[in-house]
């Protein structure tokens, strides 16, 4: 009986097995159907993500237009339009070979001309364009189906720059007749990705449909991606909960309390995995070309006097992480050998004793003007609050300047008129792309988001420029060290903490995408459980 047992029960084993090993046909199989409704708490300016940055414009624009590759989760460029891809021994010349099927949406075939047209286009128009294309000396096609990258030197980040969200393939024949910026259609786009453009109510909403041509067989799965914009964060919040709403990044606007709460809904899925290579980092800026923050030892006092630990565990609830240096955590150069200034309040009043700003009767030393950034108010608002009263227990007199709206705080920062401003940057995938900006003396401009706090080390220069066309990574990762810390001892800027995003999407929702690009990538693998959205 007990041989008899063993083998009845060896035999259910071998079954379970055989049966485990069987794909089996079940809700979650990819099936095509239903639209997936969006909210979004900006309207774009256009559609045209070659001439312009955000992801106000980036989301709709990976989603429009195809590029040359995407990249995984694990920061590997994975074929798209180019189906594979050659690099020389030297590095200065890639060879990329296209899909034969794919065609734009008008139905005009994708061909290396349209390639070697849509980077002369970003490289000359995009904000990032010259730092992700000027190694690129020119685009060869040899044929329709081949593009020939010539490159003047080595340029490690060519790959992560023809990622979707910064290198869409757009139609010569279509934007090439006319002057780029005020082309017809930046509003009514003809794109190469796997939706096309519908409608829209410009400021309200717009919608995106299947191509039903894409060159990916079977794929896109979902019928529609209906945009709304929604501003008003209760009311998105809410839209949410009650499921009028499927899908939305970047927080959505909202606040750390509104996704705090969203967090509890059953039916809703939160997540900050998607947004590597985005790499949001908040930061003090000093203008430094201003006594007394062009002195070192005021700008780490300030660093020793704001609590960083208070910051990310108080004011957000834990949602965000301590920023040690230029690079976010996330960042594949982030060096944690860096200089850190913890909360120390004895030893930021030694330092502007040290540094000639001594306490007057008023028990004050000097003032500064604060303005902040009039966006993501939980990262700039709450912080230039916080760091007012901080500041006061060293002596230093913050008077706060609400910003009137964004284009009177760029125009101000823009300009150099201003002492003190919280601001936050994207890093992106690679630092040529984000990081450089901030730092190398010849991007001193008037211009927000580059170096506008004036900081020059000719040695900072040295080495960027080394890591810009340092082919090795291990070679680039020592330099890109060797920069954290020389510009944590520095400290042109403080900075605060890698700011949170977040994706909020249904539970019913598949392949919502999580590679390092996230909600910057292709919906084309999106679909629902059922087949449609639930009701």
């Amino acid at each position: 009986m007990k041989a008899i047992r063993f083998i009845l029960e060896k035999l259910l084993f071998l079954s379970l097995v055989v049966l485990a090993a069987i794909p089996l046909a079940h809700a979650d199989t990819p099936q095509k159907g239903g639209d997936l409704k969006i909210f979004i708490p900006q309207y774009p300016r256009d559609f045209n993500s070659a001439i312009q940055s955000g992801f106000a414009v980036m989301g709709p624009g990976t989603q429009l237009f195809a590029s040359l590759v995407e990249f995984d989760e694990k920061w590997q460029p994975v074929p798209y339009l180019a189906k594979s891809w050659k690099v020389s021994g030297d590095g200065l010349t890639y060879t990329f070979h296209l899909v034969q099927n794919a065609t734009f949406h008008d139905g005009k075939p994708i061909t290396s001309r349209d390639v070697a047209f849509s980077l002369d286009l970003v490289k000359n128009n995009h904000p990032f364009g010259i730092a992700m294309f000027a190694a690129v000396d020119r685009v060869e096609t040899p044929d329709p189906h081949t593009a020939v990258f010539k490159l003047n030197k080595p340029h490690p980040a060519l790959l992560l720059s023809l990622s979707p969200a910064l290198m869409p393939i757009l139609p010569m024949n279509v934007y090439g007749s006319e002057p780029i910026r005020t082309h017809p259609a930046n509003l009514k786009p003809i794109g190469s990705g796997p939706f096309k453009f519908a409608e829209s109510r410009p400021g309200e909403s717009y919608i995106f449909e299947r191509y039903e041509n894409f060159f990916r067989p079977g794929l896109p799965y979902l019928n529609r991606l209906i945009h709304t914009v929604v501003k008003d964060v209760s009311a998105a919040e809410i839209a949410l909960r009650q499921g009028e709403f499927h899908y939305s990044a970047f927080s959505g606007g909202m606040r750390l309390q509104n996704i705090a709460r969203l967090k509890k809904v059953d039916h809703l899925v939160i997540t900050q995995r998607g947004y590597e290579a985005i790499g949001a980092i908040n930061y003090l800026e000093f203008n430094l070309r201003k006594p007394p923050f062009n002195d070192v030892r005021v700008r780490q006092a300030f660093a020793h006097a704001i609590d960083r630990d208070f910051i990310v565990q108080k004011l957000h609830q834990g949602f965000s992480v301590k920023a040690t240096g230029p690079l976010v955590h996330s960042n594949l150069f982030y060096s944690a050998e860096v200089h850190r200034y913890d909360l120390n309040l004895d030893k930021a009043n030694r330092l502007l004793n040290e540094a000639g700003y001594p306490l007057k009767g008023d028990g004050t030393r000097f003032s500064a003007t604060l303005d902040w950034y009039p966006g993501f108010p939980d990262h700039q608002q709450i912080l230039a609050e916080y760091i007012k009263p901080q500041l006061r227990k060293v002596g230093i007199d913050i008077q706060l300047r609400p910003p009137a709206d964004f284009a009177s705080w760029s125009k101000r920062v823009g300009g150099w008129e201003y002492e003190l401003t919280m601001n936050a940057i994207y890093n992106y995938p690679d630092p040529v792309i984000g990081v450089h900006r901030l730092y190398l003396c010849d991007n001193i401009k008037n211009v927000i988001w580059t170096n506008t706090a004036g900081y020059c080390n000719p040695k900072v220069d040295e080495i960027l420029k080394k890591a810009a066309v340092e082919m090795d990574l291990g070679r680039r990762k020592a330099l890109y060290a060797e920069f954290q810390k020389i510009v944590t001892e520095d400290l042109p800027l403080i900075w605060t903490h890698d700011r949170p995003d977040f994706t909020i999407h249904h539970r019913d929702l598949r392949n919502v995408p999580l590679s390092i690009w996230g909600a910057l990538a292709p919906f084309d693998k999106v679909f629902w459980k059922e087949g449609k959205e639930p009701k």
